[in-house]
């Protein structure tokens, strides 16, 4: 069995995967050190694995409902299923995601954030 990737969705449904894979491990990371005695992995590297995991999450759901919203889309003449509201139901979910993320998660606790609006101002 060899893997093929030879359109933008395959590589896109790749990157869900390996953003899926680093969750679970800063997920697992996470719960590890909230339960340690550990001094180093409670308080050091805890806030790491907290970080990690929200940011992979959020990337997660962004990556999922957009994949959604093209699969589904009803204006898009090549439907995956053939009955219109199903269609039109799960590209309707997909914009209820995009718009339900945690956007001041990913945004105002960046980094950049700061910077970026006092560019603004």
């Amino acid at each position: 069995m060899s893997i093929k990737l030879e359109t933008i969705l395959d590589y896109f449904l790749f990157f869900i995967i390996f953003t899926k894979i680093i969750f679970a491990l800063s997920f697992t990371g996470d719960v590890v050190a909230k339960h340690s005695d550990n001094y180093t992995l409670n308080e050091i590297l805890d806030p790491r694995f907290v970080y990690w995991k929200e940011r992979t999450e959020f990337i997660f759901i962004v990556c999922m409902s957009l994949l959604l919203i093209i699969h589904f889309n009803p204006y898009y003449p090549i439907h995956l299923d053939k009955r219109k509201d199903t269609t039109f139901l799960f590209f309707i979910f997909g914009i209820i995601l995009l718009m339900t993320a945690k956007w001041g998660l990913f945004f105002k606790q960046a980094k950049w954030y700061p910077i970026f609006t006092e560019l603004l101002r």
